[in-house]
């Protein structure tokens, strides 16, 4: 079983003269000496260095108090978040799983050995509480592919203790630089070991060219929306809180990129991948959105006066979530690690290599993402004028979900063009995200209602009161009544923020 911890840790350049005097940091009562150890990390990647390239490492250290497996993905600049897996002589499968979007179906081989000699301290405060541990580190680094390059250098490693104020971290380096020492110019031992074994010097990050034409912006929005699902993959595997719900949300945002902007890209290269991200986005909500339904539900029933709730209403309910999830994770998961998943990011990534770019890709932004943007909030407008003019009842909640996918898709289509387009469409898309925040919670109301129905007639064929359902069914008419009578002065004002 992998353990999950967040690491915050600032690195500094050492000139080999040792560790400055931190009994004067504030909030420091002693600098305890905790000797020396010795460390022997190999470090693995694919031959490409994939892992690398998006900052994550992934090493089988020997040596030290936490001997094992370690995966660390970025969180932020000097915070990391740190996965662990005991010894063993491959890569543990749970932290493999975890870099598979990355990966794919390569290998994972050594790459680069550093071998560390680590003099430590601790800095406590008056209770004896760490709040710091400090570290004076003599790497050596060998690279264990191609020429097989080898470097040298010493660093000062400072780690928050877990629970600590980041706020500390900031004291330490006061008094460091205070002493002549500077922040390192490599985020991680690992990114210099790479640059210095290949005889290249520092890495220097080379920026993406700005986006120039429609078809560039178009293209930056949907490289931004691949790198969002790579990306999350790992934190659903891991069961994040709301990872699942943001990579569904990258999968609609895509799919509906592409059929917003058909005169920009070749729907026959599109349209098959956008079959595959509605796959992926169902599996994804697989059990979820009863989850969210449950959630509801239980919700009013909380608010509800003790007796109201007749009967085994909170037990049923919990037991109709399960039976209709199911195992819902499990079955994320086993998509996450099926070839149908890796063909679809492979197919993302082709596609974004060698976009099938339409002739109107070379047109002006200002021209040709306005069209598509407003043709998207013309068609969202017929739908909204429709769902205003039908009477209440089962055929205007139907044309009120109709309105509510399009606002998304016109959304999305002012999202992409923001950046060149400016204030005008930065205006629609917090406009159209209120009107989709108002329509998602009609139809929300509309499955909850339909959900309490079932609730009810289980209830009943069990010998169970059903009124709790029924008074909770009503509380839900009221919402969606309340929304209803709403959306026409949303509307009206919206209107103001039509036309790009």
């Amino acid at each position: 079983m992998a353990d999950t911890k967040r690491e915050i840790e600032r690195k500094y350049e050492s000139d080999d003269s040792g560790l400055p005097d931190l009994t004067g940091v504030a909030g420091v009562a002693a600098v305890l000496d905790q000797g020396v150890a010795e460390l022997d990390a190999t470090y693995y990647d694919t031959a490409d260095e994939r892992l690398a390239a998006s900052s994550i490492t992934l090493r089988r250290r020997t040596g030290g108090t936490d001997a094992g497996w370690h995966l660390k993905f970025p969180v932020a600049s000097g915070v990391r978040d740190e996965i662990s897996a005991p010894l063993s002589d491959t890569v543990p499968s749970t932290l493999g799983a975890l870099v598979r979007s990355r990966v794919r179906d390569d290998k994972l081989a050594p790459v680069v050995r550093l071998r560390s000699t680590r003099d430590i301290r601790h800095l406590v405060d008056v209770d004896g509480r760490l709040l710091a541990e400090v570290s004076v580190d003599a790497v050596r680094a060998e690279r264990l592919t191609g020429a097989g390059g080898k470097a040298e250098w010493t660093e000062i490693e400072v780690e928050l203790a877990d629970g600590g104020d980041p706020a500390f971290l900031d004291k330490v380096e006061k008094r460091l630089r205070k002493a002549g020492v500077r922040p390192a110019e490599s985020a991680s031992k690992l990114a210099r070991a790479l640059a210095e074994t290949s005889g290249k010097g520092q890495p220097r990050k080379e920026d993406r060219a700005a986006p120039v034409t429609a078809g560039d912006h178009v293209l930056a929005y949907l490289r931004a929306q691949r790198d969002v699902i790579v990306e999350l993959d790992p934190a659903v595997r891991r069961d994040v809180e709301d990872s699942v719900h943001r990579m569904r949300v990258a999968t609609r945002r895509t799919r509906s990129t592409f059929k917003s902007y058909r005169k920009i890209l070749d729907r026959a290269v599109t349209d098959p991948i956008g079959d595959e991200l509605k796959w992926l986005a169902g599996e994804l909500g697989a059990g979820r959105d009863q989850e969210v339904l449950a959630e509801r539900i239980g919700g009013i029933v909380e608010e509800l006066p003790p007796g109201l709730v007749v009967g085994p209403v909170r037990n049923r309910l919990r037991t109709w979530a399960k039976a209709r999830g199911g195992d819902s994770r499990r079955q994320i998961i086993d998509v996450l690690n099926g070839q149908r998943y890796l063909a679809l990011l492979t197919s993302l990534d082709a596609l974004l290599a060698d976009p099938p770019l339409r002739p109107a890709a070379a047109g002006k932004p200002s021209k040709v993402l306005a069209k598509a943007v407003d043709k998207a909030y013309d068609v969202l407008a017929g739908l909204v004028e429709q769902a205003l003019a039908t009477p209440p009842g089962h055929d205007r909640d139907v044309a009120t979900h109709e309105a509510r996918k399009k606002a998304k898709r016109a959304r999305y289509a002012a999202e992409a063009a923001a950046p060149a387009l400016g204030k005008p469409a930065s205006k629609l898309v917090s406009s159209l995200k209120d009107l989709q925040g108002l329509l998602g919670e009609h139809q929300d109301s509309v499955m909850s209602r339909e959900a309490l129905k079932e609730l009810a007639e289980q209830a009943h064929a069990a010998g169970e009161n059903a009124f709790t359902y029924g008074l909770v069914y009503g509380r839900e008419e009221q919402r969606a009544a309340a929304v209803e009578a709403e959306l026409p002065g949303v509307w009206k004002g919206m209107k103001g923020t039509a036309g790009i």
